[in-house]
């Protein structure tokens, strides 16, 4: 079972996949593995936030 990962941890991994992309620091074999986990990041950063938005929305709404 994997630990649900925070907004934080996942922004910070794809930064540092991102740089190591930008300065040519992964062979082909790890860009395909880390692009998977860049799409993995990105999807669970934007539901997060997603979520957070939907939350300050009902909240706003109920004052």
């Amino acid at each position: 079972m994997s630990k649900e990962i925070k907004y934080e941890a996942a922004f910070a991994e794809l930064q540092t996949i991102v740089r190591k992309m930008e300065n040519d620091e992964l062979d082909i074999d790890q860009m395909s593995d880390q692009l998977k986990r860049a799409q993995e990041l990105i999807k669970l950063c934007k539901d997060k936030l997603t979520k957070t938005d939907e939350e300050i929305k009902k909240i706003l709404a109920e004052k």
